[in-house]
């Protein structure tokens, strides 16, 4: 299992009857297209280990002797033959050896469409409840600005508060709604890609848990590359290039045939002589020698070349890998501390605003600095959401690139 599979489940596991994210992985392993192709694709490699375990095509060819040579015997009448081509000694086994490398190199790639399908996967679903989680603050803060308006209605009511007051809270009002609905948009085209990963015929509700806490680093372990699937795969092209120079060092070297020709021989009429129509058994070896092999000779040049080719092709990746995860790694800690830093400010703008109602008891409650304080509890409310759709898509990211 791995290290994000344990922190969801960790964090939801006494929900009952949700699908979690793990889940969700599962279903779009057993359903993505992409996937079931790599899949197919790796089980025809594998098929292909078999193909390369065969001999060439036994030659059988007969003929008859339109003018029949005379011999000692009697007349020549039809030639029957059998051939058999042998590659040399090792070429079969090298064959496959390279089918086999060829096979891991399609499974490596199997496991890496398999990783970007649950990071894929994993980054939406982080969106979604980044999406759902906004959406209910800001019914929250619509339900507190029509709190706020009532409040507002009765002070005017006595003279402690102005009917621009109530409109200013009225249009922040709309300006929320506004973005519900706009919210809304967001959640409907992240819940079309999210299907379409899980490959559903019909859009389906897609099933949230109630909340995620950023955690302690230590659920996270050490990070590295050394198990990339992304690297091996070029250490695995590296060994098909070797299988490839092998099996061209074989092909240099000559085939064996094996062959039987039967010849019939009619009998001579009026002689008696011995052996008289004993028709011809002959027995054949052959050799296919390669004199002019100037495409061994370019097919090892060639390898040469690809196996530096995957030389540099790893580094780079590695590179790019490496700078990916450090990355990751930076930015779930300053999501971390975007996260901490929110809390304390709700904490601040939440007593702020506990002063100002009681106010409301005296009459002489400032609707304006009631107003500024309940946008920013918001901003620090979206921040705190947004810092933590961060920190787990790291964490998705960092489970792609060291699990």
């Amino acid at each position: 299992m791995t290290k994000i599979t344990c922190i969801i489940l960790i964090l939801i596991g006494g929900i009952s009857n949700a699908q979690t994210l793990q889940m969700y992985i599962e279903e779009a392993e057993a359903h993505n297209p992409e996937l079931q192709a790599m899949k197919l694709r790796y089980t025809i490699s594998r098929e292909k280990i078999v193909e390369a375990n065969t001999l060439p095509n036994t030659e059988v060819s007969a003929g008859f002797f339109i003018s029949e040579p005379e011999t000692r015997t009697g007349a020549q009448k039809a030639r029957f033959s059998i051939k058999q081509m042998v590659p040399w000694f090792g070429t079969i086994t090298a064959r496959e050896n390279y089918a086999s490398a060829l096979a891991e190199v399609d499974y490596l790639d199997m496991i890496i469409a398999q990783r970007k399908l649950r990071l894929s996967l994993s980054q939406s679903y982080y969106k979604l409840y980044a999406i759902e989680r906004t959406n209910q603050i800001l019914e929250k803060n619509v339900a507190l600005l029509q709190t706020y308006e009532k409040l507002a209605l009765t002070a005017v009511e006595v003279g402690n508060a102005s009917v621009v007051d109530v409109l200013r809270l009225q249009i922040r009002r709309n300006e929320l709604e506004q973005r519900k609905k706009v919210l809304e948009q967001d959640r409907m085209a992240e819940s079309s890609l999210f299907n379409h990963l899980l490959n559903r015929n019909e859009p389906t509700e897609i099933i949230m848990i109630d909340s995620l806490a950023i955690l302690s680093d230590s659920f996270l372990g050490k990070s590295g590359l050394e198990l990339h699937p992304e690297l091996e795969k070029y250490d695995k092209l590296f060994e098909s290039v070797t299988q490839s120079e092998l099996l061209n060092l074989k092909d240099a070297k000559p085939n064996i045939g094996f062959g039987l020709d039967y010849i019939t021989v009619a009998e001579r009429d009026g002689m008696v002589i011995s052996d008289n129509g004993k028709d011809i058994l002959m027995p054949m070896v052959s050799l296919s020698i390669p004199l002019f092999n100037t495409k061994n000779r370019s097919l090892t040049e060639q390898n040469e070349l690809k196996l530096d080719e995957m030389e540099a092709r790893k580094a780079s990746r590695r590179n790019e890998l490496q700078t990916i995860l450090d990355a990751a790694v930076h930015k779930r800690q300053a999501a971390k501390i975007s996260y901490e830093t929110q809390a304390q400010n709700l904490k601040q703008a939440k007593h702020a605003e506990d002063i100002l109602l009681k106010g409301y008891e005296t009459g002489s409650i400032d609707f304006n600095a009631l107003l500024e304080i309940q946008e920013l509890q918001l901003k620090f409310q979206l921040s705190q959401v947004d810092a933590v759709k961060n920190y787990f898509m790291q964490i998705a990211t960092i489970n792609y690139l060291t699990n």
